[in-house]
């Protein structure tokens, strides 16, 4: 189990979210290569980056910030928010960042998921975001009709890293992750899943390490790291117990 601290972009600083709503934003930190520097200084082995600003236009929005956090760090980065085609990807990679997530484009272009892999093997991660188990897309302002499920299930054989899989309702609420469904997707599919939403102690990360066995392989944690009500150092500590 890998804990993956997060940075989310808004105007150039770091924030969270209360369930994906841009107007409920706290900024904690108008540096964001400091804060990635922290982030790796107390242990973390990947950084999770999220353009939201990009995310709700559909195209990139926080170039400079996230060249600041990729000179700012050596462990590997991935980055999504607003990744729409190919010459984006290629552009953020060719920036220094490790892996790209594709995540309404995911959802309305499937095609596109699969040219990508080809195109970057290693290099693609999907992100689902549901709500009430169903897919939501542009910055979570749109729910579709298609679950959770049944949109990873197409991108089985393209090549995926990854599954990021997002509650909404439980992000930046500090209840806990759902780890029921979280566990339901992983195994229902043979990609690995990344966790995300909702992390607020080491019980959940415990209860995560539990289901780990089903194909959850990590977890991204923001809110719960900036606020001090778990200690990233500790929650790492915790994943490498035998």
């Amino acid at each position: 189990m890998i804990i993956i601290p997060a940075i989310d972009l808004k105007n150039g600083c770091c924030v969270r979210l209360e369930q994906g709503l841009m107007e409920k934003d706290t900024v904690f930190n108008d540096d964001p290569g400091a804060q990635a520097a922290e982030w790796q200084r107390q242990g973390g082995e990947i950084l999770h980056i999220v353009d939201l600003d990009g995310a709700f236009a559909g195209e990139p929005k926080n170039r400079s910030a996230i060249e600041s956090i990729v000179k700012s760090v050596t462990i590997p980065t991935q980055l999504g928010g607003g990744i729409r085609d190919i010459a984006t990807i290629e552009a953020y990679l060719s920036l220094g960042i490790g892996r790209v997530i594709i995540g309404t484009a995911a959802q309305r272009n499937p095609a596109f998921v699969k040219e990508a892999c080809a195109k970057f093997p290693g290099k693609i991660v999907v992100g689902i975001d549901a709500k009430n188990g169903m897919v939501a897309v542009q910055g979570w302002a749109e729910v579709t009709g298609i679950t959770a499920t049944e949109l990873a299930r197409q991108f089985e054989g393209d090549g995926v890293s990854a599954i990021i899989y997002t509650d909404i309702s439980r992000d930046g609420m500090m209840q806990g992750p759902n780890i029921e469904a979280t566990k339901a997707l992983a195994e229902a599919i043979n990609i690995p899943v990344i966790a995300s939403g909702g992390l607020s102690s080491l019980k959940d990360i415990e209860n995560l390490i539990a289901i780990e066995s089903s194909g959850v392989t990590g977890v991204i944690t923001g809110k719960a790291i900036y606020s001090g009500a778990i200690n990233l150092a500790e929650a790492i500590a915790l994943t490498k117990q035998k």
